[in-house]
């Protein structure tokens, strides 16, 4: 019992890392877990805006001997980070229970005396009396609102792949955790207290990884001036703890442009420069998404609210009641948590993203402060009214298990191939040395950096992103990665190039858009024309029913397409072409989201598309086979009317 209690903490991060191995996933998914463990493992470059700490820890992680795959092993990164942010946050949570008198408010009123007063005060405690707690129920109210935490959908789906969120869990409950040690324990009478040094390490490190670290900057205002109020002393007390912040955050964002200069194969932005490290660690590319709209600002609180009761579940009972007891008992804790809380959503719904739900993750840590809180007075009434405490622990744990089943199956990625199925059938369905134009990041792209560049499946094969074509490093890397690809384009690059510099700069007043637009048009159009005599040259299909549909892409004069399985194929002839006949298996999930969803669309446009071109040429056998893998594949697909005849 006294090892429960020195390290409920520890068996609370336990307990969860246990449930996150059930679910973790064995391979990449979908959006940026194929690019994330390729720069991890390789000390590459990443998207904006640049996570160099993430990718440090990760790359050391990497050198561990672990006898499963790479892409596993950096998953399984994910579930260690959220575990230490469980446990973490359990500790921390157990601390403010433990220091309840200082989050009281105090009220400062005159003196009342028979003569005048001259200025004299007297210090009351607005705040009840305290709570009498015990030291167990502490420890299964703190354990209680870390596995509330733990089990929320958000953070949970964190600890399932890779991705820069579970590290960004562990910083911000650290730096939670060092913020009240300082607010709790810091000596005034220094001219700098060591826990507000240790404070500012915290948050460089928070920084370093993700920029939504920034959230916790008002709250942690509120706690610094509370305690030691506008003086010359506090200012220059921050004024030190700048001095510690900027040379350690500056010291580990150096890795972007040292490792940019050696050329990794994934260079994201090339930051040598200081405009390119600015423009990078910025996340220029991303601003046009932020504040862009109150509808769109409307449109994400909206789904905010309605996805609380599939983050919390029933469990939203507990964290009502936290709010409630925590605004009657530790006031100040409660404006501290309401601060945090009010901050991240209203600076998260301004960032107008389809996955936004990791920018609430803050705002979920501060539920589960509020959820502790109740789970306190839930054990203290039902105690109360003479029930035993077995019991009432009971209570609390069906409530958790009614959180956690209900999320299980939305978060877990045990089973997920889908994403290396796809990507593999895709990569393996062209012949050697191919060129395969697409801009599906989220289903394929990413997850073939890792294929390709880590495990080095058919590394033959060269894939241009045609979103990233508008960007100026891509060149860089294409030419670092596929030398003499960009040979015949080399002239009309460099213009780009040129034309696109105000663009970065934003200086608008010398963009010149219908020339950038008319340049990046003939780009796509020439790599065809000066490529395929030397590779067969691919388009995915997401192109063909969008930019060649309007016009943004041209394929060269006397040159058409044939669908080809996944893709088209660009050719010049009439003839009939061969393409591999649909033996490929993809293991989708039982349970669809939208991915899954968008993906079986591009898969069974194209069945259907190789079935008409077969049925074209007379090739019945051929257009019977593909209608066959519809059918087993997507059977609630609507055939053309010339194909359902085939179905048997």
């Amino acid at each position: 019992m006294q090892y429960l209690k020195k390290y409920y903490f520890i068996l609370t991060g336990l307990a969860a890392f246990i449930i996150y191995i059930l679910t973790l996933a064995p391979s990449v998914i979908e959006i940026d877990t194929g690019e994330l463990a390729t720069v991890q493992i390789t000390l590459g470059i990443a998207h904006p805006t640049g996570y160099p700490l993430y990718t440090m820890l990760g790359y050391l992680f990497s050198l561990l001997p672990f006898p499963f795959s790479k892409i596993f092993q950096m998953n399984l990164l994910a579930a260690v980070y959220c575990s230490a942010a469980v446990a973490t946050f359990t500790y921390t949570s157990k601390l403010v229970l433990d220091n309840l008198n200082q989050f009281q408010y105090v009220k400062i009123k005159k003196e009342k005396s028979g003569k005048k007063s001259k200025g004299k005060k007297e210090v009351s405690k607005t705040t009840s009396p305290q709570f009498e707690i015990s030291e167990t129920l502490k420890i299964l109210s703190s354990t209680a609102g870390g596995l509330f935490l733990a089990f929320s959908k958000t953070f949970w789906f964190q600890s399932t792949s890779v991705e820069v969120y579970s590290l960004h869990l562990l910083l911000i409950s650290i730096i939670i955790l060092v913020l009240l040690k300082a607010y709790l324990f810091a000596k005034q009478e220094k001219a700098v207290d060591k826990f507000w040094i240790f404070f500012a390490i915290a948050l460089a490190f928070g920084f370093s990884n993700h920029m939504t670290t920034l959230w916790i900057i008002p709250a942690t205002a509120f706690l610094y001036f509370s305690q030691n109020k506008f003086t010359a002393r506090s200012i220059k007390q921050i004024g030190i703890m700048l001095i510690i912040f900027f040379p350690l955050l500056i010291l580990i964002y150096s890795y972007l442009p040292i490792r940019a200069s050696q050329s990794p194969l994934l260079n994201w932005g090339n930051p040598v420069d200081w405009e390119r490290i600015i423009r990078h660690i910025s996340g220029k590319q991303y601003q046009v998404w932020l504040f862009s709209s109150t509808a769109a600002a409307s449109k994400q609180f909206k789904y905010f609210i309605n996805n609380l009761t599939s983050e919390f579940s029933i469990s939203l009972l507990i964290i009502a009641l936290g709010l409630f007891v925590s605004f009657i008992k530790a006031r100040k804790f409660f404006v501290f948590n309401i601060v945090i809380f009010l901050t991240t959503v209203l600076l998260s719904i301004n960032y107008d993203i389809n996955d936004i739900d990791s920018y609430f993750l803050l705002a979920y840590i501060s539920l589960a402060f509020f959820a502790v809180f109740g789970a306190v007075y839930f054990l203290l009434f039902t105690l109360s009214r003479k029930i035993n405490l077995s019991v009432s622990v009971i209570v609390l744990a069906v409530v958790l298990f009614i959180q956690l089943y209900g999320n299980f199956n939305s978060v877990n990625q045990s089973n997920n191939h889908i994403y290396e199925d796809y990507t593999k059938s895709l990569i393996n369905s062209v012949p050697k040395n191919s060129i395969i134009f697409s801009y599906q990041w989220d289903y394929f792209i990413s997850a073939s950096y890792y294929f390709q560049i880590v495990e080095k499946f058919r590394d033959d094969v060269i894939i241009i992103d045609k979103e990233l074509l508008r960007r100026s490093w891509y060149y860089k890397q294409l030419n670092t990665n596929y030398p003499g690809l960009l040979s015949g384009v080399n002239r009309d690059v460099e213009q780009f190039l040129e034309a696109l510099k105000p663009f970065e700069r934003d200086e608008n007043f010398n963009v010149n858009a219908n020339l950038l637009e008319s340049l990046y048009k003939r780009i796509m159009t020439e790599l065809v024309l000066t490529n395929i005599e030397k590779h067969d040259y691919f388009v995915a299909p997401e192109l063909i029913d969008g930019e060649m549909r309007r016009g943004e892409f041209q394929l060269p004069s006397g040159y058409t397409l044939v669908p080809y399985l996944f893709l088209f194929k660009v050719v010049n002839t009439n003839d009939y072409v061969e393409a591999p006949l649909p033996d490929y298996k993809i293991r989708f999930n039982e349970v669809e989201d939208k991915y899954q969803t968008a993906l079986k669309g591009f898969i069974s446009s194209m069945l259907i598309r190789r079935a008409m071109y077969e049925l074209q040429f007379q090739k019945i056998d051929f257009a019977k086979t593909y209608v066959k893998k519809l059918k087993v594949d997507f059977p609630d697909v609507s055939l053309p009317a010339q194909l359902s005849g085939f179905i048997e």
